[in-house]
């Protein structure tokens, strides 16, 4: 996500900080390169001139600074445009202070909306909030089995009728068992066309007449660029959509989408999706984003997904064990299975300030399969061998590295960075407050 765009950009602001003292003509410069990686990301030309005149009036100002860095000051200023341009702020599902609330999800085929629907559903339940699917697209061959399928692995109730078109009854129905069952979010999936045509947006009209939904979400394919934008404005002008999901995100996309839905709509995204599980749907907050695309990370994000990710209960028996025991691998590797939980490293580290692209190609190399390989290098170890790994003499990690199926350069990695583990500990230790124990808080954890 964005990838190409922070490559560029970062580029073209380190040119400008090794400069040191920037003249108006520097600034000018830059932000002819600023404009052209824009546009080669698909962002909407006209929200990229108005982007650019305000950020060079914004710099002139700056460009006489000597108290603080010029360029580092300039990048402070593209982050609030960029920040802006993304929407300014969060702004989370309205949800009826008289449940159900009842959001209806609209886009074409092909968008995701069935798959984004559940992980929606999912979302919510997570949060507390008993959730209902109502199963309004009734022309997809198989759409219908597809939420009941997704309802089934999320433990989330689906209404569904077979043998009839009549979307406004089924949608009625389904939000009245939601109130019976007293549930708080009822989302309703719809259908969707090939392109936008009459005939779709007139049952959709007719739907939200009858339905009065308190969130009309378009679910977009972020990968589409500047159509996504044009399938916004089209959705918009007839039901007046209250916000957008962004599918797709984790994969080639530019960002021409996720940079211009809000300037030419004014409509916020309010998710994102980054991947194909059903966990895989983000909160979208516009400063975080434009801290990430900025390559200045996003630490909060990180923290908040390690309060969800993280075991407390395994946390603390770890915890406790090691600060009376100390660390051995059988800890090292239940503490590598917790941040396996995080998902993938690049991910966890796009969310770091100061990392950049040529960091993340090198993590694109390494085999999403270590933590397996880890795990067979330890469990070939003896239970003697786990608690005190000085005694891997060459013999042992030979015998080790033949049970593992590993080479023995495996072996070694794992033990070097075993030790570098206990380092990190044990200089946490030293910390004020540290104590010397090991504490869940060190990975984000309360």
């Amino acid at each position: 996500m964005f990838d190409e765009l922070s490559e560029k950009l970062e580029a073209t602001f380190a040119r400008l900080r090794g400069r040191g003292v920037l003249t108006e003509a520097d600034i000018k410069e830059g932000l002819r390169e600023v404009r052209r990686v824009l546009l080669e990301a698909d962002v909407n030309f006209q929200l990229t001139r108005e982007f650019l005149e305000r950020v060079e009036k914004k710099a002139v100002g700056v460009a006489q600074l000597r108290t603080v860095s010029p360029g580092q000051q300039l990048v402070k200023v593209v982050y609030d445009e960029l920040t802006t341009m993304l929407g300014e702020q969060r702004e989370g599902l309205k949800l009826s202070s008289v449940p159900p609330t009842i959001v209806m999800m609209v886009g074409l085929q092909g968008s995701g909306k069935t798959t984004t629907a559940a992980k929606l559903a999912r979302k919510l339940k997570g949060e507390s909030r008993a959730t209902r699917l109502v199963a309004c697209d009734v022309y997809r061959p198989a759409a219908i089995d597809q939420l009941e399928t997704l309802g089934q692995q999320l433990d989330i109730p689906v209404y569904a009728e077979r043998g009839t078109q009549d979307v406004v009854r089924i949608a009625k129905a389904g939000i009245e068992q939601a109130r019976r069952a007293r549930d708080r979010v009822v989302i309703v999936d719809t259908a969707g066309r090939l392109q936008i045509d009459d005939e779709m947006m007139a049952e959709l009209d007719h739907l939200k007449a009858a339905i009065h939904p308190d969130e009309i979400l378009l679910v977009a394919d972020g990968m589409t660029g500047q159509d996504a934008v044009k399938i916004a404005q089209g959705f918009d002008q007839r039901l007046h959509v209250t916000g957008v999901i962004l599918t797709k995100m984790d994969g080639d996309a530019r960002g021409g989408a996720a940079l211009s839905i809000y300037g030419v709509t004014k409509k916020p995204i309010k998710y994102i999706g980054v991947g194909e599980k059903v966990d895989a749907l983000e909160e979208f907050y516009p400063e975080r984003m434009a801290g990430r695309i900025l390559q200045q990370g996003d630490i909060v994000s990180l923290v908040e997904k390690a309060q969800t990710a993280f075991d407390a209960e395994e946390a603390k028996r770890l915890e406790k064990k090691v600060r009376k025991e100390g660390m051995d691998l059988t800890d090292f590797l239940a503490a590598m299975k917790q941040i396996e939980r995080l998902g993938p490293l690049e991910g966890i580290l796009k969310m770091l300030p100061g990392v950049n692209s040529k960091m993340l190609k090198q993590v694109k190399a390494t085999d999403p399969k270590r933590l397996r390989h880890l795990e067979a290098i330890v469990l070939s170890m003896t239970h003697a061998e786990r608690k005190k790994p000085d005694m891997m003499n060459g013999s042992r990690r030979a015998r080790v590295a033949k049970g593992s199926g590993r080479p023995i350069s495996e072996v070694n990695r794992l033990l070097e960075q075993f030790r570098e583990m206990q380092k990190m500990m044990k200089k946490a230790g030293n910390l004020p407050g540290g104590g010397g124990k090991f504490r869940p808080n060190m990975f984000g954890m309360r």
